[in-house]
């Protein structure tokens, strides 16, 4: 077997790459991710990796997907600029597009146990910059999918909006890169016009709220369970982060 590479970037599972495959930690919501990942492949959705089934380690194997990854600080141009929410609102719209299609199994189970038992869609629950692949000014991939989930289309855009535009306090913003007083509305609106224009800058933030208050609530109450890894993001601080974060939102757009 070739030699294990780690790959940083992640903080909840174990990830290599082994030759142009990746390895990560499997569990029992690993069946349903690759039932969805398979579908995508067949619906067009190129950007997603192929499931390779299970390795002699018991960890899932995916194709590699090979590019740049984005990092916590000092973003790539593209995405300082409205340019790049457009493109990743495009991006987004095209998941769901063939996500649509996707008929989950009875019997499949997703990661967080508090999610819908059905939805409008099965959403990533995790689409951020953080988890995309880009060549040159052009995403090519979308990585970890272990919190696919059932939801709604509209949560996956406000999270998204969320952490792109971002819907924090300018000290985030500054840390990405962008410049002085960027300008927020330009960049939710390139967001939903990249998305296809029919939600709103109001409604993508009214749902970033709500996204953000739920994972919230799922972690305090997983995390009181003892179940991995939402033990890991309480013990960081993530609930206060969480709170302080929805309250910046409805004070800053007076919700």
């Amino acid at each position: 077997m070739p030699e294990e590479m780690p790959l940083s970037g992640g903080f909840v599972n174990d990830v290599v790459r082994v030759g142009e495959t990746v390895r990560r930690s499997a569990g029992p919501w690993t069946p349903a991710v690759h039932e969805l990942l398979s579908h995508l492949q067949s619906a067009g959705f190129k950007e997603s990796p192929r499931p390779m089934g299970i390795d002699d380690r018991g960890r899932e194997v995916l194709s590699f997907i090979p590019g740049d990854t984005i990092g916590w600080t000092d973003w790539p141009k593209v995405l300082r600029q409205p340019e790049g929410a457009h493109i990743l609102g495009s991006l987004l719209r095209k998941y769901h597009t063939a996500a649509r299609t996707f008929e989950p199994g009875p019997d499949l189970h997703w990661r967080n146990p508090l999610a819908p038992r059905s939805g409008e869609i099965i959403r990533h629950g995790d689409f951020s910059p953080f988890n995309t692949v880009w060549v040159q000014d052009s995403p090519v991939g979308v990585i970890d999918w272990d919190f696919a989930q059932p939801g709604t289309a509209i949560d996956d855009l406000a999270y998204l909006a969320w952490q792109l535009v971002p819907l924090q306090p300018d000290e985030r913003g500054r840390q990405y890169g962008l410049a002085e007083g960027f300008n927020r509305a330009d960049r939710l609106d390139a967001l939903c016009q990249g998305y296809g224009g029919d939600l709103t800058p109001g409604e993508v933030i009214a749902g970033a709220v709500r996204v953000i208050e739920t994972e919230m609530a799922h972690t305090r109450a997983l995390a009181a369970s003892g179940i991995h890894p939402w033990t890991h993001f309480a013990k960081d601080g993530a609930v206060a982060a969480f709170a302080g974060e929805a309250q910046w939102i409805r004070q800053t757009y007076r919700i």
